[in-house]
């Protein structure tokens, strides 16, 4: 037996329910045309969790010579879903999604009249500028993905 093998093959279980989570929330996500900020967040999270996992597991197994053709494998097959599915396919979506939200949504704000608002009229443009921060606060958060893909 590897000394340590016991908390890499803990850490491998841990790398596998997370990869599940990530598949199912990256094929959900890809099924859609519109995202909650809460779904594009928690896939960015995943994917991140996942990657770093993948990362350490890798070293670990490598360093350990204890790497398994199938951890290996299984690693480099998610490695690879990340990169196809996530990093080619849903981030440029969630991308354009958010700027497209953003430009629709200062329009819309831009186009009120603030003369002869009603109360009810100024709180749903309250709203309305809190959900456009949101929006912005979570393109730059996506944005932060993108510059550690180049």
């Amino acid at each position: 037996m590897i000394p340590g093998s016991n908390n890499i093959d803990e850490i491998f279980q841990i790398f596998l329910t997370e990869s599940g989570k990530l598949e199912s929330l990256v094929l959900d996500a890809l099924s859609k045309s519109d995202l909650s900020i809460s779904e594009i967040i928690q896939a960015y999270y995943q994917t991140t969790n996942v990657n770093s996992l993948a990362q350490m597991l890798v070293a670990q197994l490598e360093s350990n010579n204890g790497a398994s053709d199938s951890n290996l494998s299984k690693i480099k097959q998610t490695q690879k879903f990340i990169s196809e599915k996530f990093d080619q396919n849903l981030h440029p979506f969630v991308i354009k999604y958010l700027a497209d939200s953003i430009a629709d949504m200062t329009k819309q704000l831009q186009s009120s009249s603030s003369s002869d608002q009603s109360k009810e009229d100024i709180e749903n443009q309250a709203k309305n500028f809190e959900q456009l921060r949101e929006m912005m606060s979570t393109k730059e958060f996506v944005e932060q993905y993108d510059k550690g893909l180049r």
